[in-house]
C-alpha cells in the first residue's frame, strides 16, 4: 500500500513542479511521476534532516520541499536528454 501511496504522491508532486515550472516541459506522464517520486522522497529526507518532518496538520515544509526537489530533478533530466521545448512568440 506504501507503493501506491508513494506512485500518487509522486505524480502529484511531479504535476506541481511542472505547473510552477516556466515554459513547456517535453516530458512524459511516466517521467513526471519517476521525477515527482524522486522529488517526494528527497523532500522527505530533506525535512527529516531539517527536522521539520513531523508537523502538526498538512505538512506544508516537505510539499514545498518536495516540489522544489522535484523542479530540479525535472530541470536536470530535460538538461541531459536536452527535451527543453520552451518557445517564445
Amino acid at each position: 500500500m506504501e507503493l501506491i501511496g508513494l506512485i500518487i504522491f509522486g505524480a502529484v508532486i511531479g504535476a506541481l513542479a511542472r505547473l510552477f515550472m516556466k515554459g513547456d516541459q517535453n516530458l512524459g506522464i511516466l517521467w513526471t511521476i519517476i521525477l515527482g517520486v524522486l522529488g517526494a522522497l528527497a523532500g522527505h529526507f530533506l525535512a527529516g534532516a531539517l527536522g521539520v518532518e513531523d508537523t502538526p496538520g498538512i505538512d506544508w515544509i516537505r510539499w514545498a520541499i518536495s516540489i522544489v526537489a522535484a523542479i530540479l530533478f525535472i530541470s536536470i533530466y530535460l538538461g541531459i536528454t536536452n527535451k527543453n521545448t520552451t518557445r517564445r512568440r
